[in-house]
């Protein structure tokens, strides 16, 4: 099988490559996260003017064509540098549920103008007792009308104080942690009834707490069908996985090498720390677990798209292990061979260490991700 990359996801590695060059500096990137956005309009229109909002979408769904290894090699370069702006949450998560699940009005009202840069998404489905379990929704919509009523609480939304639509998903029948009766809205940012606590995370991204006090939306605002959810949601969630790991990849890149230049330059005992065999075995012990994240991840990226839901399952699962192992590896060994200075704001490596810990918690980590694999592999 040949793995190597076409002439066109060449030059869209490039493209991502020289944008982090030049407008992700440690430096830069500081600048942004302090912004009260956090992340800058002017790089999300770059974005859709680049193409990489429609990249992944079909060219029904009016996008390029593309599809997760295009995601893959773009999210990759963002780990890089350490990107700010809400990729994840409005594009591969809000767009690929209104994608999979959306009427064609729906995708001519939302999706075509989120990938021309005019429209940002969120996805509400975190609830405090949820932990990593999708279906673990208490959230209630009930029927007002020709329309839905929506009342309870969600936690830890990315990116919606920015957001002009959330996606929010809601109980509409059954019991607690039941995967049947789970339905999907697509509720106004601004809608009456909806409140928002925003915060910045340990990485710097920008999330919130949302309390909805009946809020009121039409029949129009579902997005799939009522009580039918959970497969679109676990569909959009493990291309969600795929796409962490494989900015997680971009994340271990950067502070091996941040970690390598460190060890050639500090002198200890007159020479390079870098000289001593154990820290060179360190650093080549790093380098292995970050190439086998990235197999993994090429690995899911392949199979994210299989018509078995059994097989795309497995494929993330299985690349989210391999990245918390390999992340909190090379985590911890940058700040080993850093020692104090490797925990400090002012070191990019701790900045790396951070979000590479957070990718690890988010959508389950390495040990839900083992068990779900098991099981999987146990059921087939």
């Amino acid at each position: 099988m040949d793995l190597s990359l076409s002439d066109e996801q060449k030059q869209l590695q490039e493209a991502a490559e020289r944008f982090v060059r030049d407008k992700y500096t440690f430096e830069n990137r500081r600048k942004i996260a302090a912004t009260e956005r956090g992340w800058l309009p002017e790089n999300w229109a770059q974005f859709a003017e680049l193409g990489w909002l429609g990249m992944a979408f079909s060219e029904e769904d009016g996008g390029y064509g593309g599809g997760p290894v295009e995601t893959m090699i773009v999210m990759e370069q963002f780990g890089k540098g350490l990107v700010l702006e809400p990729f994840l949450p409005t594009v591969v998560l809000g767009g690929g549920m209104i994608a999979g699940a959306g009427s064609k009005a729906q995708k001519e009202a939302l999706l075509a103008p989120m990938i021309e840069g005019k429209k940002q998404f969120a996805f509400a489905w975190l609830e405090r007792q949820s932990r990593y379990n999708l279906a673990d929704v208490s959230l209630k919509a009930t029927k007002e009308g020709s329309g839905w009523s929506l009342s309870g609480h969600k936690g830890v939304v990315y990116n919606a104080a920015s957001a002009d639509e959330i996606i929010v998903l809601a109980r509409t029948a059954g019991g607690a942690r039941e995967e049947k009766g789970l339905t999907l809205f697509v509720v106004d940012g601004k809608a009456k009834g909806l409140s928002r606590r925003d915060y910045p995370t340990q990485d710097a991204l920008r999330a919130s707490e949302l309390t909805f006090d009946k809020v009121l939306v039409g029949s129009d605002a579902v997005l799939g069908t009522v009580d039918g959810a959970f497969p679109v949601v676990e569909e959009a969630v493990d291309r969600a996985i795929v796409a962490l790991c494989a900015e997680a990849t971009g994340c271990m890149d950067a502070i091996n090498a941040a970690t390598l230049e460190y060890i050639k330059t500090r002198k200890q005992f007159g020479v390079p720390i870098g000289k001593f065999q154990v820290l060179q075995h360190r650093m080549v012990d790093c380098f292995t677990n970050a190439q086998e994240a990235r197999s993994m991840t090429l690995m899911a990226s392949l199979k994210i798209d299989d018509k078995d839901p059994v097989v795309r399952r497995k494929a993330a699962s299985g690349a989210k292990v391999q990245i918390g192992k390999s992340g909190k590896f090379c985590g911890q060994s940058a700040v080993q061979m850093h020692g104090g200075m490797g925990v400090t704001d002012e070191l990019s490596v701790s900045h790396y260490f951070k979000r590479l810990t957070m990718i690890d918690l988010m959508f389950g980590n390495q040990q839900h991700h083992l068990t779900r694999y098991s099981n999987l592999a146990m059921a087939a």
